[in-house]
């Protein structure tokens, strides 16, 4: 006897776009990268897109890990051969068609870029506190009562030292205590650049 196969009834899901999910599926992401994307062309596949604009696809096959036995075997045929290295075929490399692309990539990494690290708001309002309350005197900010997580003096400077690197958040801090104005007196920058430059001891 036969034994009935049992189907279970199949359901529309209202709830998919099919069409938007399969395209989806088969595609291998956006270009990002400016650059790249004006220069891709999209009948070629990856791989010969990257070696025209002079990119590699694996870096391991580009710059390749030096291979003990294969040298010891070269050292080992030259000795056999006396001296005389066995004739290699020279593979001739074509330049890559858009070299344009991986100059300007570099060009683009070595460009300076802006900084965004910003202190977080607490740690702002700390560190301000501190500065208004002790000027640059450390260790006096290391035992005062707001220091819950008794930090040492040399970790407040190293605070301080990163706030005042912060040109958009410590400019602020001047212009409202009106410190951007005014001229500072040549004892009070000595005093400034002498805390922040406070010996070890």
């Amino acid at each position: 006897m036969k034994i009935k196969k049992q189907h279970r009834k199949k359901k529309y899901h209202h709830t998919f776009n099919r069409k938007r999910m399969h395209n989806k599926l088969r595609s291998t992401g956006q270009v990002k990268c400016k650059v790249i994307k004006e220069a891709w062309n999209h009948k070629k596949s990856s791989h010969l897109n990257l070696r025209e604009m002079g990119l590699a696809n694996d870096p391991n096959k580009v710059i390749a890990i030096p291979n003990f036995k294969q040298e010891q075997l070269k050292i080992a045929r030259k000795i056999v051969n006396n001296g005389e290295s066995e004739d290699e075929v020279e593979v001739v490399k074509r330049p890559p068609r858009k070299v344009k692309v991986a100059e300007q990539l570099e060009a683009e990494a070595k460009a300076p870029r802006e900084r965004k690290f910003m202190l977080p708001k607490g740690q702002v309002e700390f560190i301000i506190y501190l500065l208004d309350k002790y000027g640059h005197d450390y260790k006096a900010m290391a035992r005062d009562k707001k220091n819950y997580y008794q930090e040492t003096w040399k970790q407040l400077r190293a605070k301080v030292k990163t706030f005042m690197g912060i040109p958009k958040q410590y400019g602020e801090y001047l212009k409202a205590r009106g410190l951007l104005e005014r001229e500072l007196d040549e004892e009070e920058l000595k005093e400034q650049a002498k805390a922040l430059v406070m010996d070890d001891d």
